[in-house]
């Protein structure tokens, strides 16, 4: 997903996003370890993707705080 795409997502929804990566990210550890896996470059993108969305949340939370301000 892209980050312009993660813009336009509220912050809940964004939090709930980035919860369902770290499982996901989990899970391909976990088939990696056991030699499950059969794509192991899904390991990269899924720790880029957590980041990106991490980096939205915190864009988001700066500006709410620059409002209040």
């Amino acid at each position: 997903m892209k980050a312009s795409q993660l813009r336009d997502l509220s912050l809940e929804e964004l939090t709930e996003k980035e919860t369902e990566l770290k499982e996901e990210l989990f899970n391909l550890r976990f088939q990696n370890t056991t030699n499950q896996l059969e794509n192991t470059a899904r390991l990269p993108i899924t720790r880029k993707e957590i980041a990106r969305v991490g980096t939205v949340i915190r864009e988001k939370i700066e500006a709410g705080a620059r409002r209040e301000d």
